[in-house]
């Protein structure tokens, strides 16, 4: 038997964006998931990551409070889920499943699509902790 994989947490996360509340899901309805094994170096250059361990997923577009309709982004809003590092940080955590793990990876990133920085986002989400 093999362990879980990309088609595993591509489901995971699909699942977590159609079943998000509906005042949510109309605004996130056009996201592009993107599956894959690591963050490509210039992902994590941007960030000034170094541990590349450290970036399980990204939410890379023009968030909802920041787009015009005059000036129409030239590329899909994007949640970006790195396999590898979800799978590391599920092994050490052992306290939650892959599905919930990332169900949460899923809701971060779409909270970043409606504006809100990790700060904000860490003053509600005990998760991490």
């Amino acid at each position: 038997m093999t362990g879980p994989d990309a088609q595993d947490i591509a489901q995971y996360a699909e699942d977590a964006l159609s079943n998000l509340p509906a005042p949510f899901a109309e605004h996130c309805r056009d996201i592009v998931l993107r599956v894959t094994d690591w963050p490509a170096e210039d992902m994590l250059d941007d960030l000034q990551i170094d541990d590349r361990l450290s970036l399980t997923g990204l939410y890379n577009g023009i968030p909802l409070p920041l787009k015009s309709a005059a000036a129409p982004s030239p590329y899909p809003d994007t949640i970006w889920l790195f396999v590898q590092p979800i799978l590391a940080e599920w092994r050490e955590r052992r306290s939650v499943t892959l599905e919930e793990l990332v169900h949460h990876i899923v809701v971060h990133e779409v909270a970043h699509h409606f504006g809100w920085s990790d700060d904000q986002i860490a003053e509600i989400d005990r998760w991490w902790e």
